[in-house]
C-alpha cells in the first residue's frame, strides 16, 4: 500500500511542478487551472473509488449471471435461435404487440440496471467533488477571475490525474488480486 501511496504522490507532484509554471504566464491563470485540476481530479477519483466499491461488493455477493447464461447472450444476443420460438405466420403476427412487448422488456431491464447502480451514483465520494467543482466555479465566476480556457484545460488535465492516479491505488496489479 505504501508503493501505491508513493506512485500517486509521484504524479501528483509532477502535474503540480508543471502547474507551478502557470504562475510565471499570471496568477489568475494558475488559479483557475488549478481550482479545475483539483476539482475534476477529486470527480474522477471518487467516480473510481465508488464504482471500485460497488463491484466489490457484488463479487463479494456473487451477484454474477451463470457462465452458460453469458456464453449464450454472446452467441444469440437478440435470442433468434431460442427454444420457445413460434413459427407463425408473418401476416398473423401483430407488429404493434410485439414491439409493445420488447419495449416493456427493455424498460424493466432499464430501471434493474438503474436500480443496482445507483448506490455508485449518488454515493458520497462523487457527490462531494462534483460540489467542489461547482463550488470553485462559482467562486471564480463571483471574483470575476474566471478564465475559460486556462479552467477548461485544468479539467482535462485533472481527468488525466485523477485518471492515473486511480489506476495506482484502486486497480489491483496483475496476479495480485
Amino acid at each position: 500500500m505504501m508503493t501505491r501511496l508513493r506512485k500517486t504522490f509521484n504524479i501528483l507532484a509532477l502535474f503540480q511542478l508543471g502547474i507551478l509554471f502557470l504562475l510565471l504566464v499570471s496568477l489568475h491563470t494558475f488559479v483557475n487551472f488549478e481550482t479545475a485540476f483539483v476539482s475534476s481530479m477529486l470527480v474522477m477519483l471518487g467516480s473510481m473509488y465508488s464504482y471500485r466499491k460497488l463491484v466489490m461488493k457484488r463479487v463479494a455477493s456473487s451477484e454474477t449471471p451463470h457462465q452458460d447464461d453469458l456464453i449464450e447472450k454472446i452467441d444469440d444476443p437478440y435470442d433468434l435461435y431460442g427454444e420457445e420460438q413460434e413459427h407463425q405466420n408473418l401476416d398473423e403476427v401483430d407488429i404493434k404487440a410485439v414491439i409493445k412487448d420488447e419495449k416493456k422488456r427493455l424498460k424493466t431491464k432499464t430501471v434493474k440496471n438503474t436500480a443496482s447502480g445507483a448506490p455508485a451514483m449518488v454515493s458520497i465520494y462523487r457527490m462531494v467533488p462534483y460540489v467542489v467543482l461547482v463550488l470553485g466555479f462559482i467562486t471564480l465566476n463571483n471574483n470575476h477571475i474566471l478564465m475559460l480556457l486556462p479552467y477548461m484545460s485544468g479539467l482535462g488535465v485533472g481527468v488525466l490525474g485523477g485518471l492515473l492516479s486511480g489506476r495506482v491505488l484502486f486497480v489491483p496489479e496483475e496476479g495480485a488480486v
